[in-house]
């Protein structure tokens, strides 16, 4: 043998033919350090996002929450005001007008800015000029203007969500999106309290003493800060740069210029993932199911068991949202860490999980500390299960169609749960809340079985 080798050194190491033998397996990847997946929340994409998350959080409840309030104090009949919550259809219907705003250009501002930024500049600037026009006007006066004024924020909104989707996940790769996504949520809550308890803050601040209980002086001051706060958005949108610019096939024609807008992209999700395809939008239509359904009774659960005004702010708008950004700082950094299916599973199991402490909540009446308990793993549970979902969307999205793809996994995720939580009350007016809850968290055990079946097709 020996022989045979010093006259053929290959022989030594070439397989005989048709022999089995083991190759040694491709060594993983190592896994990044905690310092560097840290590290990654320092990064400019991901300190952007929270800028831009802040201004995609401001417009939500001023036509919704804080807007509800200003009409009711200006006398509108609750009835008409609940009409008006129609308003936020614009949100679940956004992927109509996606394909648009994936491809369409503005004229000379796209040419200046680029294609992400040209349509997010211009819809942070319809916002912010719709917000001045509802502050100028009186809706105890004139409700009508008040009405459409509101409607061209969500429509702005809701674009400016399209846009601010698709600059995200093209700014970076797919194993910052967790981080990103969690920064884009921290903005976004922020926005929140500053466009709900901010509003009230302001509003009650700027009214004259002894003019009355209602004074449209002090909302138009409130809503004119809300316009001025958009301009954090915009300033970031001028000093961020273009990502990478996708050459699209040119159009021929009208007919070609829509097909390539409208039925490409849902086409190629069909075709990437082929029969696999219903079973990934399956469960973006069901995995906040638990969330969503329960949150419509959340409030109203806090009332009848005898909860002040001030404990429900400062446990769950405030405490919670804090609890709710560490949730989401936490899911991003376990998604890159751990991959994001299995954060996705360990969210589904969280969420459904805390709904049952609610049940456990109702059965102890008013008690402060138990409360704060339950807020802390319910919102902190969210935070990870938001941040796992919107990193996970990011990764099923082509980068062509990032706009149009991203709308409509968005718009998804929300029809069914809204539908079924228009039911809420009168199940828990024919059961009970503790009943309610858990049904609730009974409806996450179909979520864990189709994050189980899609993590057999995704890398973990």
């Amino acid at each position: 043998m020996s022989d045979t080798v010093s006259e053929n050194p290959q022989a030594a190491r070439q397989p005989p033919p048709h022999s089995a033998v083991a190759l040694p397996p491709e060594s993983p990847a190592p896994k990044p350090t905690w310092g560097e997946t840290l590290r990654v929340y320092l990064e400019a994409p991901t300190l952007r996002m929270l800028l831009l998350g802040f201004s995609a959080g401001l417009p939500l409840l001023l036509v919704f929450g804080t807007l509800s309030f200003w009409l009711r104090e200006a006398g509108i009949d609750r009835t008409t005001i609940g009409y008006l919550s129609w308003v936020g259809l614009a949100y679940g219907f956004k992927w109509v007008w996606a394909p648009l705003v994936d491809r369409l250009p503005i004229p000379l501002l796209t040419r200046l800015l680029g294609r992400r930024r040209s349509w997010l500049l211009l819809s942070q600037a319809v916002i912010m000029a719709a917000l001045v026009s509802m502050a100028l006007t009186d809706p105890r006066a004139a409700l009508l203007p008040v009405v459409w004024c509101a409607l061209a924020v969500a429509f702005a909104s809701a674009t400016q969500d399209i846009a601010l989707d698709a600059f995200r996940i093209e700014s970076a790769d797919v194993k910052r999106q967790a981080a990103l996504a969690a920064t884009y949520q921290t903005g976004y809550r922020i926005a929140m309290i500053w466009a709900g308890a901010g509003v009230l803050w302001i509003a009650a601040r700027a009214e004259v003493p002894g003019a009355g209980s209602y004074q449209h002086g002090a909302w138009q001051a409130a809503y004119l800060v809300m316009a001025a706060s958009m301009l954090l958005g915009m300033v970031t949108v001028l000093f961020s740069p273009e990502p990478a610019a996708r050459e699209m096939p040119p159009a021929r024609n009208a007919a070609e210029w829509l097909k390539g807008a409208l039925v490409d992209p849902f086409a190629d999700f069909l075709r990437r993932y082929g029969k696999h395809a219903l079973l990934i939008l399956a469960l973006i239509a069901v995995y906040r199911i638990s969330d969503v359904v329960m949150g419509i009774m959340a409030n109203p659960f806090y009332v009848d068991m005898g909860y002040t005004k001030d404990e429900v702010a400062y446990v769950t708008k405030i405490y919670g949202v804090i609890m709710t950004l560490v949730g989401a700082f936490a899911g991003g950094a376990l998604a890159m860490r751990f991959g994001v299916m299995k954060v996705l599973m360990l969210g589904a199991v969280l969420s459904a999980g805390s709904n049952l402490l609610f049940a456990w909540l109702g059965s102890l009446g008013h008690d402060v500390n138990a409360l704060i308990f339950v807020i802390s793993a319910d919102n902190l549970s969210s935070g990870i299960a938001s941040a796992a979902f919107i990193a996970y969307l990011s990764s099923l999205t082509n980068i062509n169609y990032s706009a149009t793809q991203y709308a409509l996994f968005s718009s998804m995720m929300l029809l069914l749960p809204k539908f079924l939580a228009g039911y809420s009350g009168s199940y828990v007016d024919s059961f009970g809340y503790s009943h309610f809850f858990t049904a609730t968290a009974l409806l996450g055990i179909p979520v864990l079985l189709l994050v189980w079946l899609a993590s057999r097709m995704e890398p973990a």
